[in-house]
């Protein structure tokens, strides 16, 4: 099994490969600097290889096309097919009171998580965005949020 984790921020989105089976991450990196000038992916392979690529990258959706291009690219990719991604895990900053543990992401958490924005304004929107761009990518692909504030509601 073949997992993508995704954090977006508001300037970027960072990401990573697992493959489940073998234990090991077959890519990571991010792309920094979303929505300004100077705008560039560093990809990470297992091996250790490393490239930057950069390119004006205006939004999330785009930073993901990237990240999900270079997961794939015959040079630098890891994956043969964007289809041997079972699932993409999101990083999600705040889930409010009502989650207590990692959730499979439909169109009423998506609601939930927009709820939130109020108090996270600068992360809850990020995350929304990441979840869309991947609704749009690879559409069929289950989506699961795990909140921050999960976490922190045990202590």
């Amino acid at each position: 099994m073949k997992i993508l984790v995704l954090n977006c921020g508001s300037s970027s989105v960072k990401y990573k490969l697992f493959d489940m089976d073998k234990k090991q991450v077959l890519g990571q990196g991010g792309v920094e600097k979303v929505a300004m000038k100077g705008s560039f992916l560093k990809h990470t392979a297992a091996d250790g290889r490393q490239v930057i690529l950069e390119g004006e990258i205006l939004e999330h959706q785009i930073a993901i096309e990237y990240i999900l291009g270079v997961l794939v690219s015959k040079k630098y990719g890891c994956i043969k097919s964007l289809n041997e991604i079972d699932a993409v895990g999101h990083r999600v900053v705040h889930g409010g009171e009502k989650f207590k543990s990692s959730v499979l992401i439909d169109e009423s958490i998506m609601k939930e998580i927009e709820a939130c924005i109020e108090i996270a304004p600068l992360h809850n929107p990020p995350n929304l965005k990441g979840i869309q761009a991947i609704e749009n990518l690879i559409p069929n692909v289950p989506q699961v949020a795990v909140f921050d504030t999960a976490f922190h509601q045990s202590m």
